[in-house]
């Protein structure tokens, strides 16, 4: 499991429980969202106040770099089988849930506000979590599978 606190660490822990620190990125005035990519890599959001925050991309030896600039209040993530990144944030003054294609291009899929998270359901739904509700969209988007 990986864990990232406000100050930027980001740690692995064991079945056990034992952590150890694994990479830093830069502080967060609220908590990191973490997400795989279908690269094996970590992808991690961690809002501030200002309205260009990063996703950044950490390789599997914890090599990290920025894969996005220039959303704001990015929270929740999820890819599609395609490798697309989806992000509860703003992006250009239009708040929702943005599509970030493997090649960088972003859009808003979901227009809405105080959106805080998001996940695929098996059936091809996009479960959007806002500050005080659950939504289900149908989208026909089907999220990545597990291993194994």
């Amino acid at each position: 499991m990986h864990v990232g606190d406000r100050t930027g660490t980001i740690f692995k822990v064991n079945g056990i429980g034992e952590e150890r620190a694994w990479t830093q990125i830069e502080p967060s005035v609220s908590a990191f969202h973490l997400a795989f990519g279908p690269d094996d890599s970590l992808y991690v959001a961690g809002p501030t106040v200002t309205s260009f925050d990063s996703i950044w991309r950490i390789n599997p030896d914890g090599d990290v770099d920025i894969f996005f600039k220039g959303l704001g209040r990015p929270q929740g993530l999820a890819f599609d089988r395609e490798g697309n990144l989806y992000v509860a944030a703003a992006l250009r003054g239009r708040r929702g849930i943005v599509r970030i294609t493997p090649d960088g291009e972003a859009k808003v899929v979901v227009a809405g506000t105080n959106l805080i998270g998001l996940a695929f359901s098996s059936s091809g739904e996009m479960a959007i979590v806002s500050i005080d509700s659950v939504y289900s969209v149908p989208m026909q988007i089907r999220g990545t599978l597990l291993p194994g």
